[in-house]
């Protein structure tokens, strides 16, 4: 899976787990409970994900891909 601005957040967790990690180096904190959060992300791309975090969208996109990478092998 090729995560690009319009992925939804949701879809990366279901995916591939939740990779708390990833966002957290970039300032995006957990959101309470796991369930909690995969209520909020259902809607949230990752573009808007960057925007609220104020957070560079390429430089989220990158890691974001290279964790999922990371996480595949």
């Amino acid at each position: 899976m090729k995560i690009t601005k319009d992925t939804i957040v949701a879809d990366i967790l279901k995916k591939y787990g939740d990779i708390e990690d990833v966002m957290m180096a970039f300032g995006i904190k957990s959101v309470g409970r796991y369930s909690i959060r995969k209520v909020i992300t259902k809607f949230l791309t990752v573009e808007r994900a960057a925007k609220i975090h104020k957070v560079p969208l390429d430089e989220f996109l990158g890691t974001l891909n290279k964790a999922v990478e990371l996480k595949q092998k």
